[in-house]
Formats: C-alpha cells, structure tokens, sequence
C-alpha cells in the first residue's frame, strides 16, 4: 500500500470518527508531562471516550470533506481530539476539569452533533449536570406538585382533627 492510500485511509477514519461522535473536543497539550497525558488518557477512556493526536494536514482534509472547515482555524500546533460516541457531555467536563488542574492543557474548540462550536460553548457544556443529574431534576421537578398537593392535605386533615 502507498503512502497515499494510507493517507487517504486516515483521512477516511478521521471522517468517520467526525462523523459518528456526538461531542468532538480539540485540545493542545503541549506542555503536559507523560505522566499526565497518561493520567489523561485514563479518565477519557474510563468514559468511553476516544483521545487521538492526529495530524492537523489530514484533519483538515477531514473536516473539508465533511463541512466542517471552521474547525480548521483550530487546528494549529500540538493537537489531540476527543470523540465521544455516548455522552455528549462527559469529555468537555472532563477535559475541562483536567485543564483546571494543569494549565498546560488548552481547550479550543469542538464539535457538538455535526455543528463546529467555539472555547466558550465548550465550557458552557462542561458546566452542565450528567446525564444522570439531568434526568435526577427533571423527576424532583416532577415530584414537587405530587409532594405540595400530599402536604396540603396532611395540613388540613390535622386542622380537622384540632377543631374536632
């Protein structure tokens, strides 16, 4: 196989992963120690998300062939991607938990669902609740009328019973 057809082939995977990941989180991690992309690399794939450093050149042939050239401006220097294929959420928090800890990582952009979204969309995500969490508010939201409307009545019911 020529080096053409390989990198054709790796264009067609970047593509594919662009493609199928609900969140695509690109970083630059310059700076960062072994130990800590290590460290790194661990939390992502206890999420089940996929961490690549990828080259900018075949990105950008990726991104093209999937109209996604605004990502392209981002893709400078040292670059990692997360694809998540789940959670939506998850590498956003996680990576922006991680560049909390060690300031060399860099967040700059990423790709929410097919759409390119800048530093500040990512952030907003990675400030949202879980999954989980989500879900946990919705049913409390649900559960509070039920709750109001059965206190209610207990209150009436023992008034009855003092002016009984």
């Amino acid at each position: 196989m020529g080096i053409r057809e390989e990198k054709a082939q790796l264009v067609q995977e970047i593509a594919q992963k662009l493609r199928d990941s609900k969140s695509t989180i690109v970083t630059d991690y310059r700076g960062l120690t072994v130990a800590e992309v290590t460290e790194l690399r661990k939390r992502l794939r206890e999420a089940g998300i996929e961490f690549k450093v990828l080259k900018n050149t075949l990105t950008r042939r990726a991104t093209a062939e999937l109209g996604l050239t605004e990502l392209d401006a981002h893709l400078t220097g040292p670059t990692a991607i997360a694809f998540s294929y789940d959670d939506v959420v998850a590498p956003a928090r996680i990576l922006n938990d991680f560049a909390k800890e060690h300031k060399a990582l860099e967040l700059k952009a990423g790709v929410l669902e097919g759409r390119v979204v800048g530093l500040e969309e990512v952030k907003a995500l990675a400030s949202l609740p879980s999954r989980e969490g989500l879900i946990s508010m919705l049913l409390s939201v649900l559960q509070a009328p039920m709750r109001n409307f059965a206190y209610a009545v207990k209150q009436i019911a023992e008034q009855k019973e003092q002016q009984a």
